[in-house]
């Protein structure tokens, strides 16, 4: 017990002083040998800030990723595609109509009844069967990437957002102090900043739904002993139809603010169906508060990586990923 508490001091302390370092780097004046040392505060400030969005739009994909894959352990490799073809009605629905929310909303409802088709019609029949659920998600996926091509072509699309989400605000953060004495304060998008606020409040809420309400406890205790919970009369099918048809629609509602924050094209499947997995993996099976963890850490890896080492940024990412697994192998919050 002693050891135990101990250790968790030590890394308290460790992660407290990290915290300071971080804060003073955001708020303090450089000096001069900081500068030289990795460049302009403006430039570490706007990665910083890119990489925690970032890992804001990666948990937006990622937690109904946990839900399906790390909470009820279904194998769905197609949720990449749940992502695209989402972001790919949105935009449809938000162009024709000139309501970026009708389109966010439609993006939502739309995977959302994909997620329990394809629970009711797929992962039904091959409850337990992880290979065969690997084999047929990823046929699902190549052939909806095709239908997809078809339909919408190669083209880049990116979509607007409300009129009062364009532009930049200015942060109380001093980039650098003019020679007169006067700061220079960064600005930023304001939508970058408000995929940050809705990742929080998706994250949020889903904690709660999950652990504070009575539904939550049902899908946990379904996972856990389904013959047990089913005895007492819950509809067991009808509950994962549910998880399915949450993070079926995540996934959508992460298309059309993906798409908006960045851009919709061919191949975004993947990149953020990786993503999610790299996602859970490191955060932990099943928890919602680990995929946090996880987005964030991805996030800046994918971004301080691009900005200070661009020919080995991308294996940040996948280093991260080997060091957890070998030193925490059921991921950061996962259950050991």
């Amino acid at each position: 017990m002693r050891q135990f508490v101990e250790r968790h001091t030590f890394w308290a302390i460790i992660i407290l002083l990290a915290a300071a370092v971080l804060l003073w780097m955001i708020f303090a004046v450089w000096p001069e040998w900081l500068i030289s040392a990795i460049g302009r505060k403006k430039t570490f400030v706007n990665t910083l800030l890119n990489g925690v969005t970032l890992g804001g739009l990666y948990f937006l994909v990622a937690s109904g990723f946990t839900l399906v894959f790390g909470l009820m352990r279904n194998v769905n490799l197609a949720h990449g595609s749940l992502y695209l073809l989402g972001a790919y009605i949105g935009y449809e629905v938000a162009e024709a109509s000139g309501n970026w929310f009708l389109g966010l909303a439609v993006a939502f409802l739309a995977m959302a009844a994909s997620g329990v088709l394809m629970q009711v019609l797929i992962f039904r029949r091959m409850e337990g069967d992880d290979l065969r659920q690997t084999l047929v998600t990823i046929a699902i996926s190549i052939i909806a990437a095709d239908l997809m091509l078809a339909v919408w072509t190669g083209t880049t699309y990116q979509f607007a957002p409300p009129e009062w989400l364009f532009g930049a605000t200015t942060l109380p953060i001093v980039s650098v102090v003019k020679a007169s004495g006067d700061p220079v304060f960064i600005k930023y998008p304001i939508y970058r900043l408000t995929v940050l606020g809705v990742a929080l409040t998706v994250g949020i809420g889903l904690w709660l739904f999950l652990n504070r309400t009575k539904i939550g406890m049902m899908i946990r205790a379904g996972v856990n002993d389904r013959q047990m919970l089913s005895a007492s009369g819950v509809n067991v099918q009808l509950l994962f139809a549910l998880v399915f048809a949450i993070g079926a629609g995540l996934a959508g509602f992460a298309g059309v603010v993906g798409g908006t924050a960045l851009s919709i094209a061919p191949g975004e499947d993947i990149r953020y169906l990786l993503a999610s997995l790299i996602v859970v993996i490191v955060g932990g099976l099943g928890s919602v508060t680990g995929a946090a963890i996880g987005a964030l850490l991805i996030g800046l890896a994918e971004q301080f990586g691009l900005a200070y080492f661009p020919t080995y940024g991308v294996v940040l990412t996948f280093l991260i990923m080997v060091v957890v697994l070998a030193v925490r192998p059921q991921g950061l919050m996962g259950e050991g």
